[in-house]
């Protein structure tokens, strides 16, 4: 599993977007037991503090120690440093194992053998992505030419999946049909290109270039931004679910 994201963890806790309330209320109806669940690739925390008001237990893992120690706290997760594909959990340990964003970096065969050994028979698996944020049409299209022109070389080959919003990866478990949903935020310019910067991309474009692109990026941005103090801003959310 690569780990992209270490050195950029803080800009990762402030900027990274949550996920919304109606994929929890989807979910939770979904799920027989309340007493364990696992966030695999945590990051900083946020799918795991938003399970700590369901479940009695939110275990939740990341390969970065960085990111765990900027994660959020809650008396009812327990953090730590765990390889996806080789955990140290007990067999039949959880109700639900949910991957936010992150699954396109685990092994696929391996981390799936994971989740068949630690999933409670009947338990669920959620595995959710997010795509390229959208505010206005002409914004759009300037974020499209960075994200694909600019950027584009510099993404790890594993990014394709989010492209095809999962559709492509395996997935051996009884599908549950799921909805799609939106993350929505009212943001200033300058979160914006907060968000940019923890693009792994970047992070990768930087290291070749000692140069980083949002910095000139963001002069052509805020013209087009214009005057406005604060814009919506919207990130379409996929989710595949399954039962073991």
């Amino acid at each position: 599993m690569k780990d992209n994201f270490s050195k950029q963890s803080d800009l990762y806790s402030r900027f990274r977007p949550g996920y919304p309330k109606k994929l929890f209320d989807f979910l939770m109806p979904l799920i027989p037991g309340k007493t364990a669940a696992w966030d695999v690739g945590t990051g900083n925390g946020q799918v795991a503090a938003a399970l700590s008001e369901y479940f009695n237990k939110v275990y939740a893992t990341d390969l970065s120690a960085a990111q765990i120690e900027n994660a959020r706290t809650k008396k009812n997760i327990i953090y730590s440093v765990e390889n996806a594909e080789a955990s140290s959990f007990s067999d039949n340990q959880f109700d639900l194992v949910i991957v936010a964003q992150a699954i396109h970096w685990f092994d696929f065969n391996k981390f799936y053998g994971e989740v068949m050994r630690t999933l409670k028979p009947g338990g669920v698996i959620a595995v959710i992505g997010y795509d390229v944020f959208r505010i206005n049409k002409a914004i759009n299209e300037e974020v499209d030419r960075f994200y694909r022109q600019k950027t584009g070389p510099y993404w790890d080959k594993e990014r394709a999946y989010i492209d095809d919003h999962y559709s492509s990866i395996p997935f051996p478990f009884k599908e549950i049909s799921s909805p799609k949903f939106e993350m929505n935020y009212y943001w200033e310019f300058d979160q914006v290109i907060g968000y940019l910067n923890t693009w792994s991309a970047v992070q990768h474009y930087i290291r070749k270039n000692n140069v980083n692109p949002v910095e000139q990026f963001s002069v052509e941005l805020k013209k087009t931004w214009g005057d406005a103090s604060k814009r919506k801003v919207s990130f379409p959310v996929f989710m595949r679910t399954g039962r073991k």
